[in-house]
């Protein structure tokens, strides 16, 4: 039995080089895990906080997650209306490569680096919060890890995993969102 490809090299190298392409393209997209879009709020609302006294998931409430296949999008109110002041917006990349969002609050803008990864079905955002060390004035970093994961279609859990800044102990939050119609 003779092969199909035999008289016709040009068609085994075209054939070759779209499977080849094919598996390329496949390797290097990025993973898109569970869709976490929508309008978010904490109940009882407790201006984004968790438990009396800690800072919760870091993000207020109600939060509005905008989500494609590239990035993640987080946004909400933290000044009041008559602050003039647009939402707080946080942009993530998807893929693991390094996002910065730069907050303009107290004395300047503070830098954040963040980076994505996907732990399974939650989605894990690794940020770095430079600062000013009160005694030296020299920059610290301090790391902030935010764990999104669905409960179920509404209901969006954030655990956050606070660093021990300046000697002092790390915290972990778990903040509850429901989704809102």
């Amino acid at each position: 039995m003779s092969s199909p490809f035999r008289h016709t090299p040009a068609l085994l190298v075209a054939f070759l080089t779209a499977a080849g392409i094919t598996v390329l393209a496949g390797g290097v997209s990025a993973r898109v895990g569970p869709d976490f879009s929508g309008r978010w709020a904490t109940e009882p609302a407790t201006g984004g906080r968790g438990a009396a006294g800690d800072m919760g998931s870091g993000w207020g409430s109600p939060i509005t997650i905008t989500q494609d296949t590239a990035r993640l999008t987080v946004e909400y109110a933290f000044f009041g209306r008559g602050d003039m002041q647009p939402p707080m917006k946080f942009i993530y990349a998807l893929d693991g490569s390094e996002t910065k969002n730069s907050v303009m609050m107290g004395r300047g803008v503070q830098a954040q680096t963040s980076k994505t990864a996907w732990d399974g079905e939650r989605l894990v955002i690794t940020t770095l919060h430079t600062f000013a060390d009160p005694a030296s004035g020299k920059p610290q970093n301090t790391e902030v890890k935010q764990t999104l994961s669905l409960e179920s279609p509404a209901v969006l859990i954030v655990d956050t995993l606070r660093a021990g800044v300046m000697g002092g102990p790390a915290t972990v939050t778990k903040t509850t969102y429901r989704k809102q119609s």
